[in-house]
């Protein structure tokens, strides 16, 4: 599965219920099961049930740190960045990262992206890291 982005969350961008740069905006890990549907999931209470567990995960994953938006005239798109993410000393396996508004409310809680790691990467009591691409986590740019 490549990289998709969530429909219900471009809707939501739209109608300005989003706002990437101030919204808290977290990572959760998902197992090689898990079949990301950009149409039917869009909420954390659709899809929470198939997080991954293991040593050094806690459910929900972890809230991304410096998130910022950067517009890009010259390449006419905007960047979305943030700290890379470590789960230390965890004993864990995921293939799947997705990123989500947190509101506090597993039913109000937006998934915005899913991103594939392109095969399983393990941790075993040690650092499982997600270093963000130097070109940021997603970038949204116009239809030509």
């Amino acid at each position: 599965m490549a990289h998709i982005v969530y429909n219900e969350f471009l809707n939501q961008l739209i109608l300005q219920g989003v706002n990437l740069a101030s919204d808290d905006l977290r990572v959760m890990l998902m197992p090689a099961s898990y079949e990301a549907n950009k149409d039917t999931h869009k909420y954390l209470s659709d899809i929470i049930s198939q997080e991954i567990t293991g040593e050094g995960y806690t459910s929900r994953g972890k809230l991304l740190a410096n998130v910022a938006v950067t517009k890009q005239d010259t390449a006419d798109n905007v960047k979305i960045i943030a700290d890379d993410v470590t789960w230390p000393n965890s004993t864990i396996t995921a293939r799947y990262a997705v990123i989500y508004k947190d509101t506090g409310d597993n039913a109000t809680s937006l998934l915005i992206l899913c991103l594939d790691f392109g095969t399983s990467k393990s941790s075993v009591n040690g650092n499982f890291t997600i270093q963000w691409s130097s070109d940021g986590i997603f970038t949204l740019s116009q239809a030509v």
